[in-house]
C-alpha cells in the first residue's frame, strides 16, 4: 500500500514547517500587513489545509468548506514581486525541515503552481 504524502512527511514535520514559514512572513515588509492581527490562526488554516491536501484528515474542509483559494485571496494584492516574497519564506521553511526528496518536490511543485496561480496583479 502507497503512502500518502501527508504519511510520508508526517503531522509533525508539517507543523514545523508553517511554523517556520511564518516566522519568515513575520520579517517580510510586503507580506506581514497581508496577514492582520495574530498569526496563530493563519498558522493553523494553513496546517490544516496542507494535512487535508496532502492527504490526511479533511478538518480544513470540515470546519472552512472548500478551499477556494483565489477567492480568499482575492483581497490580497498579489504581485510578481509578493508571489516571489511568499515563495523564498516557504522555501526558507522548507530548508529546516525533513522530508523525502519526491515529498519535496511536490509540495515545492504545489506551492510554485498555486503561488502563480493567486498572482492577481
Amino acid at each position: 500500500m502507497e503512502l500518502t504524502y501527508y504519511q510520508r512527511i508526517g503531522a509533525e514535520n508539517l507543523q514545523a514547517l508553517v511554523a517556520y514559514f511564518y516566522e519568515e512572513i513575520k520579517q517580510d515588509s510586503v507580506l506581514r500587513p497581508m496577514y492582520p492581527g495574530d498569526l496563530e490562526a493563519a498558522e493553523r488554516r494553513l496546517f490544516m489545509f496542507l494535512v487535508q491536501y496532502l492527504g490526511g484528515p479533511a478538518t480544513y474542509s470540515e470546519r472552512r468548506g472548500h478551499p477556494r483559494l483565489r477567492m480568499r485571496h482575492q483581497v490580497f494584492p498579489i504581485d510578481t514581486d509578493a508571489r516571489d516574497r511568499w515563495l523564498n519564506c516557504m522555501s526558507i521553511a522548507m530548508k529546516k525541515v525533513t522530508m523525502d526528496e519526491e515529498s519535496r518536490k511536490f509540495l515545492w511543485a504545489y506551492f510554485a503552481n498555486t503561488a502563480e496561480f493567486l498572482r492577481n496583479k
